[in-house]
């Protein structure tokens, strides 16, 4: 779609320009793929989160749609309180029912990841492999 500043007058139209951009935007963010982030988060909770973030911004520049549960739920669930863990493990997968694909990072796989990707291979949600520094290797 080719939007214009102007109308068809030839006048300055900014709210119509304004409206027309946001669906644009809106419908090329409905074309990207949901890819589902999975990654450490327990034991260094802090750098692990760091490079689930890190995971998430390779995602977006893949031009998809990042779901990194273990970004969100942490932030009102304890992740040291087992029930509160497998309540956020169990809302993400949840989400990960949502998504195209699954991307999996780094070498270790930790419970929380085992439990993950056992979902989405019974789902048949395909699984893609990255290293830390986000360069896809076959498993």
């Amino acid at each position: 779609m080719s939007i214009n500043l102007y109308n068809q007058e030839g006048y300055h139209d900014p709210t119509a320009y304004g409206a027309l951009s946001r669906m644009e935007q809106e419908e090329k963010a409905a074309r990207r793929p949901l890819v589902f982030i999975c990654s450490p988060f327990a034991g260094d909770m802090e750098g692990n989160a760091r490079r689930a973030r890190e995971y998430s911004r390779f995602a977006v520049a893949q031009d998809c749609i990042p779901i990194a549960p273990h970004l969100l739920f942490p932030q009102f669930l304890e992740e040291t309180d087992p029930a509160g863990r497998a309540l956020g493990i169990s809302f993400g997968l949840v989400l990960q029912a949502l998504c195209r694909e699954m991307w999996v990072f780094g070498d270790v796989i930790s419970k929380g990841m085992a439990a993950e990707i056992k979902k989405a291979k019974e789902r048949g949600i395909p699984i893609r492999y990255f290293t830390e520094h986000c360069v896809e290797v076959g498993r």
